[in-house]
C-alpha cells in the first residue's frame, strides 16, 4: 500500500500513489505487476531499458547558476544550460508525474558518518526504485525520520524533451543543478544515468572538504592491506577487485579522506557481458533473487540468461547489493591504501601486462586515463573497442578541473607511501582483431604479486617508449608475455604502433600544458 508521503516541496502535487522506501520484494512484485521486468530463474529481475543501453554523455548538462559557475570546468564533458531551460524543463518533469504512480528512495551516499550525504531518488517506474535502493547505501529505520535530501534525483524515463524548445541534443536529458542541489532525467530509461549524477554531485562537493573522490574499486587483505583500482567501465575494476582472497569495500566509487578509503555506495554494477562461473564466482552468485539485471538476453521458456549473448548490447549490467558478495565489508570503509593499479584495456595491443609507475609517472597517468572505451558502454558507440582518454579515469563525472582531482591523489600518494602500477586488461600478440585479449588468470596473478609486494622485488627493465619499470618475472605469467614486444610476429609493427600511442599520449597531454607542464617528461616520447 502507498504510505502518506508529501512531495510538494519539490514541485510534485496531483501525483498518484507515493510509494516510500518499499521492501525489495514488494518492489520486484509491481515491477512485474506492471510489465517492467520479468523473473530469471534465479531469481533476478531481468529488464531491457529500450533504444538507450548506455549512458548519454552528450545529453548531460549542468546549470550554470551564481553558486558554482566559476568553479565548473566547462566545455563538452560539462554542458552548459540557463537556469530558465532548467526551470522549463523541470515543469515539464513535475507535470509528467501528474496523476502518475511514483516511488521515491531515501538513502545516503558515503560510508564515512563525516562525509555521507542524504539524497532521494525519486521515479516513476519500480525497477529503477529498486535500483536506487540497491546501488546506494539504504538507510535504518530510524534515519528515515526527518531525512532532508542534500542531494535530489528525478527520473522521469518516459518524459521526452523537445529539442527544438528544450534546448537539448534529443528527447533525453540528464541535468545538474548544483544551486537547487537537484538532477532531472528523462527520455532514457538507462538506470546507470541515476547511478553516475550522483557520482557527479560528489565530485563537486567532496573536494571542498578534502576528500579526494573516485572513480575506483577497493578491497582489503588479511592484514588490513588496501588497495584501490582504477580505471573506465570494461577494463576489469569490478572483476579484479572481487577477489575471494581479499574482502570487497565496493566496485565503482570511493572517497579517500583523512582516515582511509570510503565507499559511496551500498551496492554494485557489474558488467555481466560472458560472465561465467567459472571465471568469476562471486558475481555470478549475486545475481539472484533482489538483482536487477539489464538488457541480457533471457530464455522465456526456461527463464534462463545467456549472459554470451549480446544481441541486445554488450553493455550488458547486474546490479546488486555489494553485501550479495560472500567477503564484503558491510561497512564499506578501510584504512589508507598501500597500492594503487591503474587499469587499462589497451585496444593496441603495446601496453605490458604490469608496469611500475613513479609519483610523478602515476600522476601523468592518471590525468591520461588511457583505454579502450568498451563497445556499447556509452549511446551510440559501435562494436570495436576505440581507444580514449578520460582524465583520471572519469572525466564524464567531473564538474571541477582534473588537476583538482590530481592533486589531491597525489598528496594522499605522497603522504602515505603508496606503491603504484599500471596493469593491462587489454590485448598480447597485436591490436584488437590482431592479437588476444590477456587472459583473467594473468590480470589475477599479476594484481596478487602487485598486492603482496613481491613485484617490487623483481628485476625491471625500463620500457623505451614509454618510459615506466616493466617486471622481467612475475609469478604466474609467462616471461615472454611480459614483454609485450615479443609477443608480436613482426617487432618493427609493435615500435610502429607503440610510437603511435605514444604521440597520441602527447597530444592528449597538450590540454594540460599550461596547469601540468611539469609532469610531460614523465610521459611517452614518440621518437
Amino acid at each position: 500500500m502507498p504510505n502518506n508521503f508529501s512531495l510538494v516541496s519539490h514541485g510534485l502535487v496531483e501525483t498518484g500513489p507515493v510509494h516510500r522506501n518499499l521492501p525489495v520484494a514488494a518492489l520486484v512484485e509491481m515491477s512485474l505487476r506492471r510489465g517492467e521486468g520479468r523473473l530469471a530463474n534465479t531469481g533476478a529481475l531481468v529488464t531491457l531499458t529500450g533504444r538507450r543501453t548506455g549512458r548519454s554523455p552528450n545529453d548531460r548538462f549542468i546549470v550554470k547558476e551564481p553558486t558554482s559557475e566559476g568553479q565548473i570546468a566547462w566545455g563538452k564533458v560539462n554542458q552548459p544550460m540557463s537556469r530558465e531551460q532548467f526551470q522549463e524543463l523541470r515543469q515539464r518533469v513535475t507535470a509528467h508525474f501528474k496523476n502518475r504512480e511514483v516511488f521515491v528512495f531515501d538513502g545516503f551516499v558515503g560510508a564515512d558518518e563525516r562525509h555521507r550525504l542524504p539524497i532521494r531518488v525519486i521515479t516513476e517506474q519500480a525497477w529503477h526504485s529498486l535500483f536506487a535502493r540497491q546501488l546506494f547505501r539504504r538507510p535504518a529505520p530510524e534515519e528515515l525520520n526527518g531525512h532532508q535530501p542534500a542531494f535530489t534525483v528525478i527520473c522521469a524515463p518516459k518524459c521526452l524533451a523537445d529539442p527544438a524548445t528544450d534546448g537539448t541534443r534529443s528527447e533525453a536529458f540528464i541535468c545538474v543543478d548544483f544551486g537547487s542541489r537537484t538532477v532531472i532525467i528523462g527520455g532514457t530509461h538507462y538506470a546507470g544515468e541515476m547511478k553516475k549524477s550522483v557520482f557527479s554531485c560528489l565530485n563537486y562537493v567532496l573536494p571542498q572538504q578534502g576528500v579526494c573522490p573516485m572513480h575506483c574499486s577497493a578491497n582489503v587483505g588479511k592484514d588490513g592491506d588496501v588497495a584501490l583500482f582504477f580505471g573506465l567501465s570494461g577494463t576489469g575494476k569490478t572483476t579484479l577487485s572481487a577477489d575471494p582472497d581479499r574482502r570487497l569495500i565496493g566496485d565503482d566509487e570511493h572517497g579517500w579522506g583523512d582516515n582511509g578509503v570510503f565507499n559511496f555506495e551500498g551496492g554494485c554494477y557489474a558488467k555481466c557481458i560472458r560472465l561465467s562461473h567459472e571465471r568469476e564466482p562471486q558475481i555470478w552468485d549475486a545475481i539472484r533473487f533482489g538483482a536487477v539485471v539489464e538488457n541480457v538476453v533471457m530464455d522465456l521458456d526456461t527463464r534462463e540468461v545467456d549472459f554470451d549473448d549480446d544481441a541486445v548490447t554488450e553493455n550488458t549490467r547486474a546490479a546488486y547489493p555489494v553485501d550479495f558478495i560472500a567477503n564484503a565489508i558491510d561497512s564499506g570503509v578501510g584504512g589508507h591504501p598501500r597500492s594503487i593499479v591503474f587499469l587499462t584495456a589497451d585496444a593496441f595491443g603495446v601496453m605490458p601486462p604490469v608496469a611500475r609507475l613513479d609519483d610523478r609517472q602515476a600522476m601523468y597517468h592518471f590525468l591520461s586515463g588511457y583505454t579502450a572505451r568498451l563497445a556499447g558502454t556509452e549511446a551510440g558507440m559501435g562494436r570495436e573497442p576505440q581507444a580514449t582518454f578520460s582524465a583520471c579515469f572519469g572525466s564524464p563525472f567531473l564538474p571541477l578541473s582534473p588537476r583538482v582531482y590530481a592533486e589531491l591523489l597525489a598528496k594522499k600518494i605522497r603522504e602515505h607511501n603508496v606503491r603504484c602500477y599500471l596493469v593491462s586488461t587489454g590485448w598480447v600478440g597485436g591490436p584488437c582483431g590482431v592479437g588476444s585479449r590477456i587472459e583473467l588468470a594473468y590480470n589475477r596473478a599479476t594484481v596478487h604479486a602487485i598486492l603482496k609486494g613481491e613485484l617490487d622485488r623483481q628485476p625491471m627493465a625500463t620500457d623505451p617508449v614509454f618510459g615506466f619499470q616493466v617486471p622481467k618475472r612475475c609469478p604466474g605469467v609467462p616471461a615472454e608475455v611480459l614483454d609485450i614486444r615479443k609477443t608480436w610476429k613482426n617487432p618493427a609493427e609493435y615500435d610502429a604502433k607503440a610510437r603511435e600511442v605514444a604521440r597520441l599520449f602527447i597530444q592528449n597531454f597538450d590540454q594540460f600544458k599550461d596547469t601540468a607542464a611539469d609532469l610531460v617528461s614523465s610521459g611517452p616520447k614518440a621518437d
